[in-house]
């Protein structure tokens, strides 16, 4: 299959990559990070998560940053929202498109929160139905696609069941979230084969941690599967939580030269990307995860 002429990155950095963080992030803060990165031109951003402060502290001001940023036209602010209430609070902060997550793995599912798959997805029924009402579009991911902390393998069938269920329930498009990065370019593109009998290509979307260094190498597998929306985070913002010291999410600068390098376009500017990276890592006082970035500003 030849690859796409054009790829959506779906910008994870202010929420998936700030969730974990110890520290506090003013609300200031995470506002600037989200209008850099759309001033870079990023089309799609998830801004931050309408869940209980007592299980994610780090996203208790998701109001406040979606009243505080410049939205900007042809750009999508999203949030995640993992059940009703969470919708509810989406909508009072004028958020134009949220996201579900279910697990691969029925382990991971109990763990991160506490109900097995078939109930989980059992919650996002009200939340589906209050989303059309509200005329929302509802992204769904999927975690643990290619591996689970406490299951280890995920057979592709049952990934391909998950993200059925979310398809017909009325997510436009699910993401596939090789959540501790083990994944690998072959078991990718099997993956995708098989999910792809199920949801067709077209809805289907990558997200890919970089824990075991395979993220680019998944993502560029996916491309040939004829996968063209990836999810990514700023300065590869967001550990692994299950793999101590590891890197999480793939950095957004380092996706972005991969697919410049192929002639894809994204619409997105590289500078201004690691710009927008660099001042959030100031902020956080860390290290920039992005090799791209890290390589472009010691060069300048």
């Amino acid at each position: 299959m030849s690859l796409p002429s054009s790829v959506r990155l779906v910008e994870v950095g202010p929420r998936d990559g700030l969730q974990n963080e110890k520290q506090p992030i003013s609300v200031s803060d995470k506002v600037r990070l989200v209008n850099d990165l759309s001033a870079a031109g990023l089309r799609y951003v998830e801004v931050g998560s309408f869940v209980s402060p007592k299980w994610v502290p780090q996203m208790a001001g998701s109001a406040e940053v979606f009243a505080g940023i410049q939205r900007s036209p042809g750009v999508t602010y999203a949030a995640l929202t993992p059940n009703l209430k969470g919708f509810e609070a989406a909508l009072e902060a004028k958020v134009e498109e949220v996201a579900v997550f279910a697990a691969a793995s029925e382990a991971f599912s109990q763990k991160n929160i506490n109900c097995s798959i078939a109930e989980s997805l059992q919650r996002f029924i009200p939340l589906m139905e209050a989303a059309r009402a509200a005329n929302v579009r509802v992204r769904g991911y999927v975690s643990c696609v290619l591996g689970c902390p406490y299951d280890g393998e995920i057979a592709p069938a049952q990934v391909a069941a998950v993200a059925r269920e979310l398809y017909a329930m009325g997510c436009y498009e699910v993401s596939l979230g090789d959540t501790i990065g083990t994944g690998t370019a072959g078991k990718t593109r099997q993956l995708i084969e098989t999910v792809a009998r199920e949801v067709p290509h077209h809805l289907l979307a990558g997200h890919f941690h970089d824990t075991y260094g395979q993220a680019l190498a998944n993502i560029y597998a996916s491309l040939l599967e004829g996968i063209s929306v990836f999810d990514s985070s700023v300065a590869g913002l967001g550990g692994c939580p299950y793999a101590k010291g590891a890197t999480g999410n793939v950095a957004t600068e380092d996706v972005l030269y991969m697919l410049q390098g192929l002639g894809i376009d994204t619409g997105i500017d590289l500078d201004r990307l690691i710009d927008a990276g660099a001042r959030i890592c100031e902020v956080l006082g860390k290290a920039n995860g992005s090799r791209v970035a890290r390589a472009r500003l010691a060069s300048r």
